[in-house]
């Protein structure tokens, strides 16, 4: 069905209503209204990497995992799985008339806020620090959400719109203020990018204000939304966000003007409960009812859109398909495309043959809750890391194991004394041919303000560093001279220091699912090479970065930093030896994009992926962003020794610049055109000890 007749649809529809009758359907939990056979409906489902929050599911990995993938195709199979998920379910319970909470076809997601500071506990759930990244990985993630059948499959929503990025423990209260340039440059690419290439039917406010309006009652949000970029689906608040109108943020002074405030700057849905006060609002002539009418008719648009009134050829999914063998198999290839390579000595890929026992040691190793993430589904059966390697190495190597350390408590058990288990861990590493040690953090220390364990935080991390108790756990571990291979599992930045110089390899896991195991093993053993790139910037320390509320992209991520990463955006080795050995530009469209034919080889032994990843820099405009920005990427699949040749289109827009007040122009003609396998600065090449074929690029 074409949104136009959807429309007419749910004007025919809510023309038949009272204005009380439309009014009720502007909160999240919309009542029946019987007399014209509407069911209830709840507008609120989660499906960040995975149908979240209503049981058994394929629990995919973190986004910011799914980041590090760099995989467009990948994030459309993912999301097309989901709404699969999501309608075996849907049929289900509709049927049994179970229309609760995250049991309907409207996800909230994906999350396309930039990961602009480690410090950020919900940094994980977006697809971290970039622009382009963020851009490219969150339409094909709609698309595969939405699909392209004669209904939509699912609703996607783009959140948190549109400045968003932490301290969570002034969420309710903060004004985040971002400048012209900033804004369009960084913080609203990806946001009109879902619009304009995926039609993304949701749009959902944050809870801060951006420039001292409120982000879910902004006329300049509103207006560049609808009227610059033609978004035509309903926009949603977060979660009681309108509360914090007269509670935090004290522009108004009654939950009715909150109400009244939100629905006249375009905020069709309520998630929480401020619209009850709409109809006090309309009856004291502080809204209308056409504008009630209004953000009815945009919300009954999407219901039909979905097929919830007509049928739809998604109808007969039965619910067997939820956590299929195949969601399963594309859980654990997602798993093996997030992981990080950070160092490897050539430790790695371990030799199974060689090994008689193998210790595995870390709060992390044997831990579910490090597998999910945040805003995840419940899997059947989770293969945690330890779970993984016994499986994989069955009967022929012995597994020791020691937990070592609490995740950030000094102690394991209550009555004994502080660091407890390191002597143990100690024992099965001196008893180890290698150890495996597993360490990081969980959604309990890093996440959402209100829902983690971390409250003296609200999610956020005040440090890089993992906690002491972990600290020393690896001093332990290193004090026994043994190899250690360090699996980290967390979903954001933490100071690697320690491990780079005292371990033998660093395999950055973030939050791999409920196939996470399976697929660390893989990765261990050699069965496929990891092929991840880091989707945000590890720092040295938190030191050279502004300060958390200040949200000027100054000094921050990669595009405007002025020091060396510990471990840059863009980076990840592999078990291969793949460079860019030439690149040319092959011709460019009308519309100004460039198609360049790149040529990469690999030199090593082993079959591997590699991210072929282009970066421009303009060199003649005052307003360009101080470092190469990352403007195309692709995966290439290379047997060892093998060369191919791919084309890559660089769009337009990577060769425009944006001034202070915001505007994108051509105004540099000069331009440099970097093909490689990771970023062109210093750092990327000592670690990897390649540098990117350049191109000279001149717009007549």
């Amino acid at each position: 069905m074409k949104r136009e007749e959807a429309r007419k649809r749910a004007e025919a529809l809510v023309a038949q209503m009272t204005v009380e009758e439309k009014a009720s359907q502007l909160k999240y939990d919309a009542p029946a209204i019987k007399r014209l056979g509407i069911p209830a409906y709840n507008w609120w489902n989660e499906a960040l990497h995975g149908v979240a929050r209503a049981g058994q599911a394929t629990v995919f990995p973190q986004a910011i995992g799914l980041g590090a993938t760099f995989d467009e195709a990948l994030l459309g199979e993912i999301a097309d799985v989901i709404a699969t998920e999501g309608r075996a379910k849907y049929n289900a319970y509709a049927a049994k008339e179970d229309r609760d909470i995250y049991k309907g076809l409207t996800f909230w997601s994906p999350n396309v806020n930039i990961f602009r500071d480690p410090r950020w506990g919900r940094g994980h759930e977006t697809y971290g620090e970039d622009p382009c990244l963020t851009s490219r990985l969150g339409v094909a993630f709609v698309k595969g959400l939405q699909g392209d059948g004669e209904t939509m499959k699912a609703a996607a929503c783009a959140k948190h719109f549109a400045v968003h990025s932490g301290p969570e423990a002034v969420r309710h209260e903060f004004n985040a203020e971002a400048s012209a340039k900033d804004m369009e440059e960084t913080y609203l690419p990806a946001f009109e990018a879902l619009v304009k290439e995926a039609d993304v039917e949701a749009v959902m406010g944050a809870y801060n204000r951006t420039n001292g309006e409120a982000c879910c009652a902004s006329p300049v949000l509103q207006k560049i939304l609808r009227e610059d970029w033609g978004f035509e689906g309903h926009f949603v608040s977060d979660c009681w966000a309108i509360r914090d109108f007269h509670e935090h943020h004290m522009l108004t002074a009654t939950a009715k003007e909150s109400a009244a405030m939100a629905i006249n700057s375009g905020c069709d849905l309520n998630c929480g409960n401020t619209y009850l006060h709409i109809l006090h609002a309309y009856r004291d002539g502080l809204v209308s009812e056409e504008t009630i009418t209004e953000a009815a008719v945009r919300l009954f648009t999407t219901r039909f859109l979905l097929g919830l009134f007509d049928g739809s050829e998604y109808d007969d999914i039965p619910y067997t398909v939820v956590e299929s063998k195949e969601h399963l198999a594309l859980a654990e290839k997602a798993a093996l495309e997030s992981a990080v390579l950070l160092k490897n000595n050539g430790i790695l890929p371990l030799k199974k043959e060689r090994l008689r026992t193998v210790g595995v040691i870390g709060p992390n190793a044997d831990s579910r809750a490090a597998l999910a993430g945040n805003y995840h589904g419940t899997a059947s059966r989770y293969e945690t890391i330890q779970q993984g390697l016994q499986d994989y190495l069955g009967e022929d190597v012995r597994v020791l194991t020691s937990v070592g350390c609490a995740l950030s408590e000094d102690r394991t058990e209550k009555l004994a004394l502080a660091g407890d288990r390191l002597a143990e861990a100690q024992i099965v590493a001196e008893n180890s041919d290698v150890v495996i040690l597993c360490l990081g953090l969980d959604e309990t220390l890093e996440g959402e303000e209100g829902d983690t364990g971390n409250s003296y935080a609200s999610g956020d991390k005040e440090t890089l560093l993992l906690p002491e108790a972990q600290r020393d756990l690896m001093e332990a571990v290193a004090a026994t001279g043994k190899p250690v291979v360090l699996c980290m599992m967390s979903g954001s930045d933490l100071d690697m220091s320690y491990a780079a110089e005292h371990f033998d390899a660093i395999l950055q896991l973030w939050y791999p699912g409920s196939q996470g195991g399976s697929a660390a093993a893989k990765l261990l053993f050699g069965e496929v090479s990891p092929s991840g790139k880091l989707p945000v910037t590890f720092y040295e320390t938190l030191e050279e970065l502004p300060a958390f509320e200040d949200y000027s992209m100054k000094g921050r991520t990669y595009r405007y930093m002025g020091h060396p990463a510990q471990y840059p955006f863009g980076f990840g080795l592999t078990y291969g030896d793949v460079r860019v050995t030439d690149a040319n530009i092959r011709g460019a469209s009308a519309e100004g994009d460039l198609t360049l034919a790149v040529t990469a080889e690999n030199a090593g032994n082993a079959v591997t992926d590699e991210v072929l990843q282009i970066y421009v820099k303009c060199t003649d405009s005052a307003n360009a962003v101080p470092n190469p920005a990352l403007a195309a990427f692709g995966r290439i699949h290379l047997e060892a020794g093998e060369k191919k040749t791919i084309e890559m289109t660089v769009p337009a827009r990577a060769f425009t610049v944006v001034d202070e007040a915001g505007v994108r122009s051509r105004d540099g003609k000069q331009f440099v055109i970097y093909a490689g396998v990771s970023q062109p600065d210093a750092r990327s090449r000592e670690l990897t000890g390649k540098a990117p074929v350049e191109i000279t690029y001149h717009i007549i």
